[in-house]
């Protein structure tokens, strides 16, 4: 398995350094870029962790979309977040990491798996599941 690490060109230097640290520079490679002005990396799956909770709804489906685009059919994209359960009943960390984001962010919000789905289907993803991680966090994969 290959891979890489789409980010600010800033964060290169220190990426490149964990990567080293731990024996992967034949495996794992820096792209730099910057996801707002840039075409995703194309890649077999696409992975945005703790990432959509930033930003308002308009720039978490132009991220999806974006995610979309990179893939080949048949490729994923996989979004873990403290996503809220689509209740709004029992993450109780994902509403309050979502107040955060209401407070520290211009737009960002947390949000259901339901949500998510909903919107990796408006921009072209075919199948869409949730799955339960450790503590709070979940993820929605996206099938294109």
């Amino acid at each position: 398995m290959k891979g890489h690490g789409f980010d600010l060109p800033e964060a290169g230097p220190a990426f490149d350094e964990y990567i080293r640290q731990h024996n992967l520079s034949d495996r794992v490679k820096f792209v730099p870029g910057n996801f707002f002005n840039d075409d995703f990396p194309k890649a077999d799956v696409v992975t945005m962790g703790h990432i959509l909770h930033d930003w308002g709804l308009e720039e978490k489906k132009m991220l999806l979309s974006k995610a979309y685009k990179a893939l080949p059919a048949g490729g994923a994209v996989i979004v873990y977040d403290a996503i809220i359960d689509d209740d709004r009943s029992q993450n109780v960390f994902g509403l309050l990491m979502s107040l955060n984001m209401l407070i520290e962010t211009k737009a960002g919000f947390d949000y259901t798996a339901a949500d998510c789905a909903k919107w990796m289907e408006e921009v072209g993803f075919k199948q869409t599941r949730t799955e339960h991680l450790v503590g709070p966090d979940s993820m929605v994969i996206g099938i294109k």
